[in-house]
């Protein structure tokens, strides 16, 4: 399920970065006493009474824009609330109510999303009291906070959290999702139409032709599927202002709803930084991965290319060992009922799930092997470990001490599983827990 979306909005100089900064809890966003300073919209992941969601900055709005830079931050953030599923408006009760904040006011009523009103800068109760004056915008409810000094913001979260829809029970999809994503003009596009077997989508060779999120069904040896096309997912710094960034977006929600995303690399351009950027958000949302290289048939004429070529993957994607590489040509529908069968094969490895007996045997024999480390003159003991989870899977080893577990202990007891169970192209998640101090 795609996580909801706040975007947080308002004309300029109002405050919005430094309440993007404190709902992520990092310093993401610029914050500057300047108007303008945010121009280009800043997203990142929240959480809130054990809910997660996208927080969207955005450059300040204004009822009549001047020149074409504040036109495209206007355009950015109307982009940001038709994305939106939650809208904090926020207003500034030094400056009192003005002319632009009406404006706002009137670009979300239109807008028929949900809306909270924040009035940043209520750094004490005089302030706080003089906050009532933004009633007049007729949008509730309405908090008045500190960005700053985090001065009445959990209620804030609490009421946003309070206005997404239910989410619902954790189960497998009845259907495989799967996304192709990569950094633009990999062929994307091209490998979802040689599945297809159709020109469903456009295929162009300008970068940044797929704008939006694109769905299609296709049935696969006898299964229904869902596949996600997407936009080009470039460096966050490499993203140009106006719609490419709200494509980026949509890439990333794409990935977060997604069981397995397909990585399309492009075989006569190697596997480039910004591909490794792509493959980063892929391991944050804890996807299953296969990694595809497109445009095959260009560069792998030569002998042993491709054995020079997958050591040089595995050298970039390092922190992706477990991730199947396949060499395709969507032009000449090379290696495309592959990719399907990979990825379907990789979806069953996300949901498989080891029983408590053959974990714990494993255990054995990874300890037997290999002794756990010590430390102050006291040894690791695993008591018995159990899988919590799947999609993605999660083990929990009941230990007489966490403080004993050395990074590279964890990493030999995950080879150790990998090694037994493969869980191919799916990243896994081991967790420790101690003994109760008496």
């Amino acid at each position: 399920m795609s996580q909801p979306i706040v975007a947080l909005v308002g004309r300029p100089n109002v405050g919005k970065s430094a309440l993007f900064n404190r709902l992520v809890g990092e310093r993401l966003a610029i914050v500057q006493d300047q108007p303008g300073t945010t121009r280009d919209r800043l997203y990142a992941q929240a959480d809130w009474a054990g809910r997660s969601f996208t927080v969207v900055d955005t450059g300040g709005l204004l009822a009549a824009p001047t020149d074409d830079l504040s036109r495209q931050v206007q355009a950015q953030a109307r982009l940001a609330i038709a994305e939106a599923d939650v809208v904090v408006f926020v207003v500034d009760v030094l400056a009192g109510l003005v002319a632009d904040d009406w404006a706002v006011a009137d670009i979300l009523r239109r807008s028929a999303k949900p809306v909270i009103l924040a009035v940043n800068k209520a750094d004490n109760a005089e302030r706080r009291l003089a906050a009532t004056e933004f009633h007049a915008l007729g949008i509730e409810p309405l908090f008045p906070i500190s960005a700053l000094h985090g001065t009445g913001t959990g209620d804030l979260l609490d009421a946003v959290v309070a206005s997404f829809a239910p989410a619902p029970e954790e189960e497998v999809p009845e259907r495989p999702q799967i996304a192709i994503v990569g950094r633009p003009n990999v062929g994307k596009s091209s490998i979802l139409n040689a599945i297809l077997g159709q020109e469903r989508t456009i295929v162009s060779p300008i970068p940044g032709t797929t704008r939006d999120a694109i769905d299609s069904s296709v049935l696969w040896r006898g299964e229904e599927v869902t596949l996600i096309d997407t936009a080009g997912i470039r460096r966050r710094g490499a993203v140009e202002p106006g719609v490419e960034k709200y494509s980026v977006l949509r890439a990333l929600r794409a990935i977060n709803r997604a069981d397995v995303v397909i990585l399309v690399i492009d075989a006569t351009e190697g596997v480039t930084a910004q591909d490794a950027h792509v493959a980063g958000y892929i391991l944050e949302e804890e996807k299953s991965v296969v990694v595809a290289v497109n445009k095959w048939d260009l560069a792998g004429k030569e002998p042993g290319a491709e054995p020079a070529f997958r050591e040089m993957a595995r050298e970039t994607l390092k922190f992706l060992p477990y991730v199947p590489i396949l060499f395709v040509s969507a032009l000449r529908r090379r290696g495309i009922p592959e990719i399907m069968d990979t990825a379907l094969r990789v979806r069953e490895a996300r949901y498989q799930r080891i029983s408590t007996g053959e974990l714990n045997d494993l255990i054995r024999d990874a300890v037997a092997a290999h002794a756990p480390p010590s430390k102050w003159g006291k040894r690791l003991r695993i008591y018995y470990g159990t899988q919590a989870e799947t999609n993605p899977p999660v083990f929990v080893f009941f230990v007489n001490d966490t403080r004993l577990v050395h990074f590279s202990y964890e990493r030999y007891l995950e080879n150790c599983i990998r090694e037994r169970f493969p869980f191919e192209g799916t990243p896994i998640r081991l967790q420790f827990r101690g003994r109760e101090s008496r």
